[in-house]
């Protein structure tokens, strides 16, 4: 399915520049080259070009370049990287010094930042779809309280939300809506639950027969207690009505005999400063899914923080862009994170015979571009999926870790092919189909 382009879009590519230490490319990996839209301004740096002369940041540590691992389909294992080290956590103290890693066991591995309750860290995350669509299903509950937020196209012009619940619980998340085959690698990542409802039948198939099939948590329109589903307060159609307790369903695990013991994740990278060099500046970030689905993120340099602005009307008949602010109806908070990272991943059809069929697989796999934003500026990156059990690490073009703000995080995964372009502070991604 076609949708009308917002901005011009030019004939030339961003050709991505790595250098030979960095990551060799699979002999099986695709071209992962956004082609770049011109806006009718004079450019500013070039996307994803190294700048010459850049000083190194002596808060970051560097990472011997690696070769890229060769991934194979589900349910083989990764080939894994090798001397990989392992990242760590990193909040340097107002005086600059490093704390006592010690004390660092408390911290939530996804967010760097200490949680109220350190008995939740001792159990398993929690992966769940979250709607985005309809619009009369806004605003959605908890996603204030996730630490990693995904948000990926499903069809129709339709986004999803994947709320990965670790440090926090909730009442209420959702409205919970039907899994999708690219929540495998989200599931899988975290080591996580896969809270959905319903699913189409081969990607439903799909999930049941693979290994996640223990640790999916399917949920139901009616009220449950195990699951437990909490049916929402608003006077709407049942569908799209249901939403998981997370605080219940340690209880629920225990009594089906689920295991919810901890995984061992990766620390994450995280400080408070800002990194030097080859940044961008980066206020505003526009994400365009089609004339239904766009939003773009406002940097507030008080807080530190990213806000939420939603599309307020569609499209269609040359209605002008409106937004509204975003908020979470469980917390009553607007909608927030502390980094933004557009993830540009290979969407592919599941039947390559009829495109309208809209079903895909999204390859988060192996590697591929990715910008990572906070503070206010923007770092061209390479995302890395090392190991199919822990999250990804997200390197500079040159191989060094990119230290995110210590808080949460929202991954906007765009496919290769979108476009995107630079005009002063503000950014602009537009999704396109295979």
């Amino acid at each position: 399915m076609t949708f009308r382009q917002h901005y011009p879009i030019g004939l030339k590519s961003i050709f991505w520049i790595l250098t030979a230490s960095l990551i060799a490319s699979c002999a099986a990996s695709p071209n992962l080259i956004p082609d770049a839209v011109i806006l009718p301004v004079t450019p500013t740096l070039t996307p994803f070009q190294p700048q010459p002369n850049t000083p190194v940041n002596p808060s970051l540590k560097p990472m011997t370049p690696q070769v890229e691992p060769t991934y194979t389909p589900y349910p083989t294992k990764y080939v894994l990287v090798e001397n990989l080290p392992t990242p760590v956590m990193v909040i340097p103290t107002p005086n600059g010094e490093l704390p006592d890693f010690s004390l660092l066991n408390t911290n939530n591995p996804l967010t760097g930042l200490p949680v109220s309750d350190p008995s939740l860290l001792e159990r398993r995350p929690m992966v769940i779809k979250v709607a985005n669509s309809p619009d009369y299903i806004r605003p959605q509950s908890g996603l204030t309280l996730a630490d990693v937020v995904y948000e990926y196209y499903i069809e129709w012009g339709d986004t999803r939300f994947i709320a990965v619940l670790y440090g926090n619980d909730s009442p209420m998340v959702g409205p919970v809506r039907s899994g999708r085959y690219f929540d495998e690698h989200v599931a899988r990542m975290y080591n996580a639950f896969l809270v959905f409802k319903g699913a189409d039948p081969r990607e439903l198939s799909y999930l049941t027969k693979s290994t996640l099939s223990d640790f999916l948590v399917v949920a139901y329109s009616h009220q449950s207690t195990c699951p437990p589903i909490e049916v929402g307060p608003e006077r709407r159609d049942s569908y799209n009505n249901a939403f998981f307790n997370t605080t219940k369903w340690a209880a629920c695990a225990l009594k089906r005999g689920i295991d919810n013991s901890k995984p061992a994740l990766r620390g994450g990278f995280f400080t408070e400063q800002v990194a030097q060099g080859a940044v961008l500046d980066a206020t505003r970030i526009y994400s365009s899914f089609s004339k239904y689905s766009y939003h773009y993120w406002d940097y507030d340099a008080a807080t530190h923080k990213y806000f939420r602005y939603q599309e307020a009307n569609d499209l269609v008949g040359n209605k002008p862009a409106a937004y509204a602010p975003l908020s979470d109806a469980q917390t009553g908070l607007p909608v927030t994170t502390s980094n933004v990272v557009m993830l540009f991943v290979p969407y592919t059809f599941e039947n390559q015979y009829d495109a309208h069929d809209e079903v895909y697989h999204i390859d988060l796999i192996a590697s591929g571009n990715a910008y990572v934003f906070r503070d206010g500026v923007a770092t061209p990156a390479i995302w890395n999926r090392t190991d199919e059990d822990q999250p990804l690490l997200l390197t500079t073009l040159t191989g060094n870790p990119i230290y995110l703000r210590p808080g949460n995080t929202f991954y906007e995964v765009m496919g290769v092919n979108s476009t995107h372009t630079q005009d002063g502070a503000n950014w602009r991604f537009v999704f396109q189909t295979p």
